[in-house]
């Protein structure tokens, strides 16, 4: 991928000093779009080896997506947008990676029932009810329960694997625990007893779970090149989320989505389910898995501003306390034992 991307750029600067050259000699001005090409060339350029960068951008579209799943609301049904979704996302990849799936053909076939069984639950399952919940819950709530995930995905490699937890690991994971018990209990965790669950809440919260379980099993993931695998993923989510398409329509709830709900399907499509893996990938690339990792932490941050700017939803006090208890669970749940 990098060579590609060198030899793409070779290519373009070589075109540029070209017309230049050639320019100069007749004494002639570029015309305006191709400085706007090399300007913009220039940016991507420099932005394409700032890991910092490209995870704030990947962050920022993983926050997003919760603010579009409200959005979807009476805009397009949560099945077609699931399915819709992985459509387009296939079709690309199928475009810009069709020589490297057939490299590959042997080890898809040998893997499909893992890699079925992966998108299944942390694609489809997640998307499923991630969007599903849009209907009873908020934006603010949505995001600020994913924070959720790490911890969930630290508690299956102590109970599966049988890893052993610090007590900084331990005080995270009770922290956050707290911080999403505020926002279920809306703020009030001492009648939790008493209160009466939003189901959109649940959903989420069960949402997590899959993903945790996803997140958990990519430590065994197949030995694929990255942007395969995530195809091969992709493939397969569109294959399980058929059969909720099907019920859908069958059930007579299905209608095609509205000019602005075609809007919301290509933001989903294109910005979080497509450009923020590839800026994930390129980011791991260069400063790894760990310190990418620790930049999830901005999506909540990101989604809540989001939900209040663009849907003008409410940030209650249990919302900010909620989000500062999870990000702190988080970063202790991080730390190494000293």
């Amino acid at each position: 991928m990098r060579k590609f991307h060198g030899e793409c750029a070779a290519s373009a600067r070589l075109a540029i000093k070209g017309f230049t050259r050639d320019a100069r000699s007749r004494n002639v001005r570029a015309p305006r779009h191709w400085t706007l090409l090399i300007v913009l060339h220039r940016l991507a350029h420099w932005a394409y080896d700032r890991a910092w960068l490209l995870m704030i951008a990947t962050t920022m579209l993983w926050g997003g997506n919760g603010v579009a799943s409200r959005l979807a609301v009476g805009r397009v049904t949560p099945m077609s947008l699931v399915f819709i979704r992985w459509l387009a996302v296939c079709v690309l990849l199928a475009i810009a990676l069709r020589s490297q799936l057939q490299a590959h053909r042997a080890e898809l076939v040998a893997h499909r029932w893992r890699i079925l069984l992966m998108a299944g639950f942390g694609f489809t399952g997640f998307t499923v009810l991630f969007y599903a919940s849009a209907y009873y819950t908020t934006a603010v709530n949505i995001t600020l329960l994913q924070s959720s995930i790490p911890p969930m995905v630290l508690a299956m490699s102590i109970v599966i694997v049988g890893v052993r937890p610090t007590l900084m690991q331990i005080v995270g994971m009770l922290v956050t625990l707290v911080g999403v018990s505020l926002i279920a209990t809306h703020g009030e965790p001492l009648k939790i007893m008493q209160t009466q669950f939003n189901h959109g809440d649940i959903l989420v919260l069960i949402a997590c779970v899959f993903y945790a379980g996803y997140t958990f099993a990519l430590r065994n993931r197949p030995p694929l090149p990255p942007l395969v695998f995530f195809a091969a993923l992709a493939f397969a989510a569109l294959v399980t989320s058929f059969p909720f398409m099907l019920g859908e329509v069958a059930t007579g709830h299905f209608h095609w989505p509205t000019p602005s709900g075609w809007l919301v399907l290509t933001f989903v499509a294109l910005g979080p389910s497509l450009a923020s893996q590839l800026l994930y990938m390129r980011a791991v690339e260069l400063i790894g898995p760990n310190r990418a990792g620790l930049f999830s932490n901005l999506v909540p941050i990101f989604g809540a501003l989001f939900a209040v700017v663009i849907l003008g939803e409410e940030f209650h006090i249990y919302h900010a306390l909620a989000l500062a208890l999870t990000l702190a669970g988080i970063w202790l749940a991080e730390q190494r034992a000293r």
